[in-house]
């Protein structure tokens, strides 16, 4: 065998080696991922994506800009709303919404503590369980571990800068009376707390969009223990 043959089956014996080696580290599965890697992977994802969600929402119009979480009145006063535009009050019905969605840009930064907190105090044996769940499993267990707390420390946040408007008092009253026919879910009957509530989902409904960008492209958020652990669930 003269010494060109010998380079090329050594070549061929290289890349033959590499592509094996590829071909393992592209089947890692979940499975094969210490209890350490899919804690720390899930952590950073869900600190990405939260603190993300937040920076996005607490801006202004962070809610009033997106249509996908923007607060509009709810049930039946939304859509009376379209007629009283129709009488020149559109002016009167701008500025409520307005409000509404300025109170929940101005409640959002203050999850931010919280939502660190339940990053901070997951179990990392539960780690592989979420990280094997759904696309929105992060997302779930944010809102099943802060909910009740960011719903009472948003609250006070709402209330004084709905107290602005003087419609706040007027909606309570007739969303009220709308509630009594139902006409309005009891729960939307205050102004607060129904702005309170979609505040709260829109929040977790930003995070699940970061989670879903994160699971379909961990490369992009320069994070290598992101990738190790999402790329083992593609």
């Amino acid at each position: 065998m003269d010494k060109r043959q010998f380079n090329s089956i050594s070549l061929r014996a290289l890349t033959g080696l590499a592509a094996l080696a590829w071909s393992q580290a592209r089947a890692l599965t979940l499975a094969d991922l210490s209890t350490a890697d899919a804690g720390k992977g899930l952590k950073t994802a869900l600190e990405k994506g939260a603190m993300s969600a937040v920076g996005l929402l607490g801006a202004k119009d962070g809610f009033l800009g997106n249509d996908q979480v923007r607060i509009p009145l709810p049930g039946y006063l939304n859509d009376a709303a379209q007629l009283l535009r129709t009488f020149g009050q559109g002016d009167t019905v701008d500025e409520l919404v307005t409000s509404m969605n300025r109170a929940a840009e101005a409640a959002v930064p203050m999850s931010k503590d919280l939502l660190l907190k339940a990053v901070q105090n997951m179990s990392v044996t539960d780690a592989k369980g979420i990280l094997s769940g759904g696309n929105t499993a992060v997302t779930d267990f944010f809102a099943s571990k802060t909910r009740p707390d960011l719903s009472t420390k948003f609250l006070p946040v709402v209330t004084q800068a709905t107290a602005k408007v003087g419609l706040a008092d007027k909606y309570n009253q007739v969303a009220g009376k709308a509630a009594e026919f139902g006409l309005v879910k009891k729960e939307d009957a205050n102004i607060q707390q129904y702005i309170t509530g979609k505040t709260l989902d829109g929040l977790y409904f930003m995070i699940s969009e970061e989670e879903k960008k994160i699971r379909q492209n961990p490369v992009a958020y320069g994070s290598s223990i992101l990738s190790k652990v999402f790329g083992a669930l593609q």
